[in-house]
């Protein structure tokens, strides 16, 4: 009877995770839409629920429509152009969000990149991306001026976070905060962002691009499968598919409710799953520019979300804040991991934790890389088995090769994990060997991402994440490469060789540790220490900072004469 049923299974769905879905469901049709198209779309009938909430500061989707016009009339307005690329160096602020879909409105590429940059990251970055103008955080403009000369870009826009704050909670922030944080004068080559959308008021000519899901639109950052950072091309609908697939797997979001939008805007969780993905349902993000973990529960008493999405680090923080006794987590209806794996242990804890606060449902872990736009895999409908990361989303498709021949491997065998689906990069900006080397397209046509993680499918056609093949880091929820770091640092002239590993950490889970050889002759004195320091702090994200360096004599290889890691990390 077992055997019958199988058969008749195997006839009925073509993969079987199918059977997660309605049959309306398991495709999707991405639209021939920009980003804000697609968003303009969804939001019709619902102009004037709620789609920021920035401080208390709080603009509905007309008002948001509203101020992404008149910042696409200021781009205009600064010869901003079809195809050209302007860059968001920006924290989670209104103004990121405007910024965002004002550069797509117009036909421009959006090049998302962390505010806390260092100086070289910021540069190679721009030149990279032949970025002509710069939308910063204000706090980040002392990497910024030493190096802008050395780009194409003609003109910075600089942002502060009170900008959009309430009126009283924007004095406060300015006289607590604003002092400490170095600004530029005012010129034709520097503009504060109000001086910036008021130019757009003067500008009557067309904004509107009408451009096709093929084009491309955002330029994110990831070390790809072998830790050296790259430039990855997304298109419109890349973006789209996510926001496409969103209703099939949340089906419980409705128009007014809303998200706690913690992640960032520069990485592709907070782009797509925190901003565009719930904006396209109708709900509103809340949009946090720095969180801080003691006090997550004034957030959740003060804004009561909905959905609560994050990374493993953000549910560590929830677990160790003493001040949680009497919250009521009632309202939520999806709890969201990604990022990282949650371990099983830690899913217990944060399920039993939620269940105590009154919250019906558990915590849900995805899969997923900045080359497929963010989610591939999610445990949507039924699909959440403790330890897994869930079945592909409407439209993807999923395989487990091996790493050595490349041929399929049979359910509940670890391979690596291979995706595709409309959400698939273009590819790495001008990379066309390390494109090349992660997508590979079939004898069907269809590309898949070889993602250089290991994992397993089972008989329902749910996803198990093992390892990464790739030796790599995550720190907070960033993916940080030990070979940047060690490249950064024999940069140093008194470095002869370095090994760099994760070692705990309570709360970033893992953070860089680096071992050091000097070079003949020269001693770790405290002034050669504080030299190799202040050159990582000039290189480096600060998530990308070591934690603790250590000065030996040599390193332990292993029998071909490589770096042995297991020895370090030991």
């Amino acid at each position: 009877m077992k055997l019958i049923n199988k058969i008749v299974d195997n006839i009925k769905y073509k993969h079987p995770w199918d059977k997660f879905y309605q049959k309306k469901d398991r495709k999707i049709e991405v639209p021939n839409l920009s980003i804000y198209e697609y968003l303009k779309e969804t939001a019709k009938g619902h102009e004037k629920s709620l789609a920021l909430n920035y401080f208390n500061r709080k603009l509905s989707f007309a008002n948001l429509f509203s101020e992404i016009d008149l910042c696409a009339r200021a781009l205009k307005s600064q010869g901003i152009r079809e195809g050209d690329v302007v860059t968001i160096c920006m924290a989670n602020t209104p103004e990121a969000i405007i910024s965002f879909y004002a550069v797509n409105k117009i036909g421009a590429i959006a090049n998302m990149l962390h505010p806390l940059s260092a100086e070289e990251e910021i540069k190679k970055s721009l030149i990279d991306t032949q970025s002509v103008m710069l939308i910063a955080i204000n706090l980040s403009y002392k990497n910024i001026k030493h190096i802008i000369d050395e780009t194409d870009v003609y003109k910075i826009v600089i942002v502060s976070a009170s900008d959009s704050m309430p009126l009283l909670l924007r004095l406060g922030y300015n006289i607590t905060q604003g002092y400490k944080i170095e600004t530029p004068k005012k010129s034709e080559f520097n503009m504060y962002w109000n001086d910036f959308i008021a130019k757009g008021r003067h500008y009557n000519g067309k904004t509107l691009i009408k451009t096709t899901k093929d084009q491309p639109a955002v330029i994110l950052h990831s070390g790809g499968t072998n830790g050296v950072p790259k430039n990855i091309v997304l298109n419109n609908g890349n973006i789209n598919a996510i926001a496409k697939q969103a209703p099939i797997i949340f089906p419980k979001v409705e128009v007014g409710d809303s998200i706690l939008a913690i992640l960032p805007l520069f990485h592709c969780f907070g782009l797509v799953v925190c901003i565009h993905g719930p904006l396209c349902l109708g709900a509103s993000a809340t949009l946090v520019p720095q969180f801080d973990a003691k006090r997550f529960d004034k957030l959740l008493v003060k804004y009561r979300p909905n959905l609560i999405a994050g990374v493993p680090t953000l549910y560590e923080a929830l677990l160790s804040n003493k001040h949680m006794d009497n919250v009521s987590l009632t309202q939520v209806k999806y709890v969201i991991s990604g990022g990282d794996t949650l371990t099983e242990t830690k899913n217990e804890q944060v399920n039993k934790f939620l269940k105590k606060h009154g919250c019906r449902v558990n915590i849900t872990q995805g899969y997923g890389m900045t080359e497929t736009s963010g989610p591939v895999t999610f445990g949507a409908l039924g699909s959440d088995v403790l330890g897994s990361v869930g079945i592909p989303l409407p439209g993807n498709d999923l395989k487990i090769i091996s790493p050595d021949t490349k041929e399929e491997v049979p359910t509940n065998e670890v391979g690596e994990i291979c995706i595709s689906g409309p959400s698939v990069m273009m590819g790495y900006l001008n990379n066309e060997k390390e494109t090349n080397e992660i997508l590979e397209k079939d004898s069907s046509g269809k590309i898949w991402v070889h993602t250089g993680d290991l994992g397993y499918v089972n008989e329902k056609g749910i996803l198990f994440f093992v390892q990464r093949l790739k030796r790599m880091l995550i720190v907070s929820g960033y993916n940080v490469y030990p070979s940047h770091i060690e490249e950064v640092i024999m940069e140093h002239e008194a470095v002869s060789n370095c090994g760099v590993i994760g070692i705990p950490h309570p709360y970033k889970v893992q953070v860089p540790k680096a071992f050091i050889v000097l070079k003949s002759g020269v001693k770790p004195t405290l002034k050669v220490k504080n030299s190799i320091k202040e050159h990582c702090e000039k290189r480096l994200a600060k998530y990308m900072m070591p934690k603790e360096f250590e000065y030996r004599e040599s390193l332990p290889k292993t029998m071909i004469g490589k770096v042995n890691y297991r020895e370090l990390e030991k």
